[in-house]
């Protein structure tokens, strides 16, 4: 575990690197203390993205995800036909 002592931006609690949740974005890193508190920063950030933007966004990243859990299906479905 490091020793580096990072600040949630979200709550202010202090706690080390290594725990909580850290994400990169726009260039700048974010520390979060906890999966709450991003959530609660993301949902915030939501707001000032152009809707547009968000949109294009939101529908590429949910048929990115819609994909990703056709191929687990289909994959699932292949190995219960070897079983049988």
């Amino acid at each position: 575990m490091g020793s580096r002592k990072l600040r949630c931006v979200v709550c202010g609690r202090v706690f080390y690197e290594g725990q909580g949740v850290r994400i990169v974005a726009g260039g700048v890193e974010l520390n979060f203390h906890s999966k709450s508190c991003a959530l609660k920063f993301l949902k915030a950030m939501l707001l000032y993205i152009d809707q547009k933007e968000l949109e294009k966004a939101v529908k590429t990243t949910l048929k990115e995800f819609e994909e990703r859990l056709r191929e687990l299906e289909e994959s699932r479905r292949k190995n219960i036909e070897k079983l049988a």
